[in-house]
């Protein structure tokens, strides 16, 4: 009984199957691809934003680090996509990706209020349009993140306990034949 649960896991992870609850590795390598090629919609209306042409309309100088710091992330968060779907099972790729989507999601949200206000409302609501077809994206990431750590915590404490187990019988194991030498 107690070479269940190990073989279950070890099952699991030969076959590619998720436990249930939890995204299957394809799903989620879906999921990132998608995810990258959405975001890859983002650049050509990046592209057509001009924050220092805003300043002359009065707009302060720091959409102009907001604009660059948007294009960095949106490159950041290409590449964390790329390695989740390459490695979909690793918890620190689905977190990575998830934030560098929250980032670049709070950078454009500024940045649309600037292109409003400076540059044409028109591409403001088209980079809102675009931001938002991401939101099932990003939501099904942060259900896998969530679900990857309640399964890794649940094999850890798996693994904690059969550890414990061994040291108590290993403990057991080495005081037996100390006991007998003293009878002696």
């Amino acid at each position: 009984m107690k070479l269940l649960v190990p073989i279950f896991l070890l099952s699991s992870c030969i076959y590619g199957q998720a436990p249930a609850g939890i995204s299957a590795p394809w799903d989620v390598s879906q999921s990132a691809a998608a995810l990258s090629a959405q975001a890859a919609r983002l650049k050509p209306i990046l592209q057509q934003i001009d924050p220092q042409g805003w300043i002359a309309k009065g707009a302060p100088e720091s959409y102009v680090a907001q604009w660059q710091s948007a294009e960095q992330e949106l490159e950041y968060l290409t590449n964390a996509a790329s390695v989740l779907q390459k490695q979909p099972e690793k918890l620190s790729a689905a977190v990575d990706t998830y934030f560098r989507l929250q980032s670049l999601e709070w950078r454009l949200q500024s940045l649309t209020e600037g292109i409003r206000k400076y540059q044409d409302p028109e591409v403001a609501d088209h980079l809102a349009q675009v931001m938002g077809e991401n939101s099932s994206n990003r939501d099904n990431l942060r259900q896998y993140i969530t679900d990857l750590t309640k399964q890794q915590e649940q094999e850890l404490a798996v693994v904690s306990a059969e550890a414990q187990r061994c040291r108590v019988e290993a403990n057991h194991q080495d005081a037996a034949p100390a006991t007998k030498k003293k009878a002696k």
